[in-house]
C-alpha cells in the first residue's frame, strides 16, 4: 500500500482511550487510514462487513461478543480478512485462541507504534505478525485446551502428499520457528528460493500464512507435542 492507497484499519476495544490511543499512532502514519472504530465483538463483525478494512486490530476481552468469536465470524464470511489480536499478556491463551480462530498474528497492547504499524503493514502484506516461535510455545502451553483445528483430511490421509520433499522440509522448518534465512542456512538456499517454496506450501495446503502453517503441523502430528 502506498500513500494514496492506505492501508485500511479497524479498531476494535471496548475501551474508548485505548481506541484513542491507536487512532492517533495509526493517523500518524500517511499510509494507515482508521475506516472505523468498534466497541464490541458484534459492532466489529458489522462494520467488518461495511467498511472491508484491510487489517482489523482486535481486542479478545469484550462485551457482547469477544474478539475471538468475532474473529471466527469475520474470517467464516470472509476467509481474506486479515486480524491481528490485540492482548495484554504474552503467551495469552486468549490470543492463542484468536489465532485458531483465523487471526494473523497478535500484540501486546503496550507495543511501540513502530511495532505495532511493522505489523500492520506485514499482515497486510500476507505475513504473519508472530514469530513461529512464539507460536510454538502458544500451542505447548494451551493446545490441549482446545480443540483442535479440522484439517479436512480423511481418516489416514497423508496431510503433505501435495508437497513435494523440498516443500515438506519446508514446512517442517516453518513449524520449528525458523525464519527464511534460517531455513536458507539450513539447506543450502537462499532466502529467495526459500519465500517461493513458502509461497507454495501454504498455497498446496491452503493455509493463510506461517502461524497456520505451524498449527497446521502441530494439528496433523508433524511436530511433537
Amino acid at each position: 500500500m502506498t500513500d494514496d492507497n492506505p492501508i485500511r484499519v479497524l479498531l476494535v476495544d471496548d475501551q474508548a482511550l485505548v481506541r484513542l490511543g491507536f487512532r492517533m499512532v495509526l493517523e500518524a502514519d500517511t499510509g494507515l487510514h482508521v475506516v472505523g472504530e468498534a466497541a464490541d465483538g458484534l459492532e466489529a463483525v458489522r462494520l467488518a462487513v461495511e467498511t472491508r478494512p484491510d487489517v482489523i486490530l482486535m481486542d479478545v476481552r469484550m462485551p457482547s461478543l469477544d474478539g475471538i468469536e468475532a474473529t471466527r465470524r469475520i474470517v467464516a464470511a470472509n476467509p481474506d480478512a486479515r486480524i491481528i489480536i490485540l492482548t495484554t499478556f504474552d503467551l495469552d491463551e486468549y490470543a492463542f485462541g484468536g489465532l485458531r480462530a483465523g487471526a494473523s498474528g497478535f500484540l501486546l497492547k503496550d507495543a511501540r507504534p513502530s511495532e505495532l504499524t511493522d505489523a500492520i503493514r506485514a499482515v497486510a502484506a500476507g505475513d504473519a505478525a508472530v514469530s513461529g516461535r512464539v507460536t510454538r510455545s502458544m500451542l505447548e502451553l494451551f493446545a490441549d485446551r482446545l480443540p483442535a483445528a479440522s484439517t479436512g483430511q480423511p481418516a489416514g490421509a497423508d496431510p503433505t502428499a501435495a508437497l513435494t520433499p523440498r516443500e515438506r522440509e519446508i514446512l517442517l522448518a516453518i513449524a520449528e520457528g525458523l525464519s527464511n534465512g534460517e531455513i536458507g542456512t539450513k539447506f543450502f538456499l537462499t532466502e529467495s528460493t526459500v519465500k517461493t517454496h513458502v509461497g507454495r506450501v501454504l498455497s498446496k495446503l491452503h493455509l493463510r500464512d506461517r502461524v497456520h502453517a505451524v498449527i497446521f503441523a502441530y494439528d496433523n502430528g508433524l511436530v511433537e507435542r
